[in-house]
């Protein structure tokens, strides 16, 4: 009886595969190429004493802490032991996001679409889809695991060792894959793909919050965050396995509380029951923007709240960073105490900059996923129930781009507020909100030009949307990293986010706010004419 569960499993993997080639060999050039690239810089940017000494030192920084995690490295440093301390946490959470993607895409996802019912009516196993699910996503993180390491081991960094590259490489596949069970559980806990996806990216970013919070005031406790395994690692140096191992079984325990679930659930709900509709439809639910409003209801809110908890996080800490008599206490003394809070000064802003520009990346997704959805509802027939009521393209697209801006703009804008009412309440000395707004009205210009894109993409080429996903992955990427790794100037101003002064701390640049706003109407207009005149494109 448990063998029949799981009859035809590889016939569903063989599918599995063959229908995600693809998409898995671009995450494979993605995450393997990155990493590959930026080890072969390593060596150029840090191989001097004074080079390794000046990063060893921004690495103990609590801001870079907080994005890196601690570096605990004893000397004599090398180029290996750098690039682990920077890469790692960087690279755990693309990993995870991959894993995510897959892991909805091939369950739940599957199920929404009446894929899996229509398979299940064959002579498959009840547990055959979500088994073929777990073994691809297992296949894909050990491929891309071990092309990282040989990558790495290729590379010939200063201080790199065979042992220190498969621990870097087959961690990452193992933190992949326990993030993989958490969103199989998840897809078995709600009854729709986007739901799924919510509350895997939800875990996956208050794991990482914790993780953040404890590097930077009590490190011993990030051994509770899940996250933060992936910095226990000493890669390069001690090389500890134990964690890789304690990812291997966290994700055990979880996958198999999955398929527990799975196996007693209805295909197509969840165990969380959904809620009753109304009878009758709210006096609100007057046209296409209210609809989409209230369709977009929940996951605008956890956005939102998320970012402005985001915000917040990051701001608790600005007390740690802008203490320049904890960080360099014979500078402090040095300089004297005027200078020291002028100091504190440009370090917190300095750092809000950075945080503002994962703000503006974050916040371009809600804005994306609305627009996206334009297509999405379109090929399901969803919008051929408007059309039929006589509601214009004009207006269906105007809808998804105005409710696509709001959601942006306000997201961008609570992350702010977050950090600088958390932040200032830490501070000794608070700096002034409005300053801490001057990174809002900076990057806005830039996530409108995102939504512009966004849309000509739908427009232009709908079968190959997710493109539009570069966009904020090179940002994060280019501007995240880009100061450490050395990237030229035209690299980062290859994404919108990248011609941005770095605000707060410096002054908004009004000719390119002016221009960059300008040309996000212009993709908006030409989106909607090529919109227009294109065919609906429905399943």
């Amino acid at each position: 009886m448990r063998k029949n569960s799981f009859a035809k499993t590889g016939l569903l993997l063989r599918f599995y595969l063959r229908r995600d080639w693809l998409k898995i060999l671009v995450w494979l050039i993605g995450l393997a190429g990155l990493m590959a690239a930026a080890a072969g810089k390593f060596d150029t940017l840090y191989g001097d004493a004074k080079s390794m000494a000046s990063i060893s030192t921004t690495l103990k920084s609590p801001a870079m802490v907080s994005m890196f995690g601690p570096f605990t490295a004893a000397k004599p440093y090398t180029s290996a032991i750098i690039y682990a301390a920077e890469m790692m946490v960087f690279m755990g959470l693309f990993t995870a996001m991959m894993n995510i993607y897959f892991a909805v895409k091939n369950s739940r996802n599957e199920e929404d679409n009446g894929v899996a019912e229509l398979v299940s009516a064959h002579a498959v196993g009840r547990g055959s889809q979500l088994l073929a699910a777990t073994i691809e996503i297992i296949l894909i993180n050990l491929i891309i695991g071990c092309v990282e390491a040989l990558g790495l081991q290729a590379s010939g960094m200063t201080g790199i060792s065979a042992n220190g590259s498969w621990l870097f490489g087959l961690s990452l596949a193992a933190f992949g894959i326990m993030f993989a069970a958490i969103s199989l559980l998840c897809a078995q806990i709600v009854s729709s793909a986007r739901s799924a996806t919510m509350l895997s990216y939800g875990v996956l970013g208050i794991l990482y919050v914790a993780r953040m919070a404890t590097d930077v005031k009590n490190p011993d406790l990030t051994w509770w965050t899940i996250f933060g395994w992936i910095e226990k690692l000493d890669v390069y140096h001690d090389n500890h396995w134990a964690p890789l191992l304690l990812m291997l079984g966290f994700a055990i325990i979880v996958g198999a509380f999955a398929f527990f679930i799975a196996g007693r659930r209805d295909v197509g709900s969840g165990i969380l029951p959904t809620a009753r509709g109304r009878r009758n439809a709210s006096l609100f639910l007057a046209g296409p923007f209210s609809l989409l409003a209230r369709l977009e209801r929940t996951s605008t809110i956890v956005w939102l709240l998320g970012l402005f908890l985001l915000g917040a996080s990051y701001g608790s800490i600005f007390g740690n960073v802008g203490d320049l008599m904890k960080t360099n206490p014979t500078m402090a003394r040095l300089i004297g105490h005027a200078a020291v809070a002028s100091a504190n000064r440009v370090v917190v802003l300095s750092f809000a900059s950075t945080l503002t520009i994962i703000f503006a990346v974050v916040a371009s997704i809600p804005a994306m996923m609305t627009i996206l959805r334009l297509n999405t509802d379109e090929r399901k027939g969803y919008l051929e129930q408007l059309h039929a009521r006589g509601v214009s393209r004009l207006r269906i697209f105007g809808t998804h781009m105005l409710f696509a801006t709001l959601v942006g703009t306000a997201t961008l804008v609570l992350g702010i507020i977050g950090m600088g009412i958390a932040g200032n309440a830490t501070l000794a000395h608070p700096i002034d909100l409005s300053r801490y707004l001057r990174g809002f009205v900076g990057y806005w210009p830039a996530l409108f030009v995102i939504i512009g894109i966004t849309a000509l993409i739908v427009s232009l080429v709908p079968r190959l949307q997710s493109l539009a996903w570069l966009l904020p992955v090179y940002g994060f990427f280019s501007l995240y990293l880009g100061e450490l790794l050395n990237l030229p100037e035209w690299a980062q101003k290859l994404s919108p986010y990248g011609w941005v002064n770095q605000v707060p701390l410096k002054t908004i640049d009004w000719s390119t706010a002016g221009w960059m706003t300008g040309l996000g109407f212009i993709l908006i207009i030409i989106a909607y004419i090529i919109y227009r005149h294109r065919d609906l494109k429905i399943n």
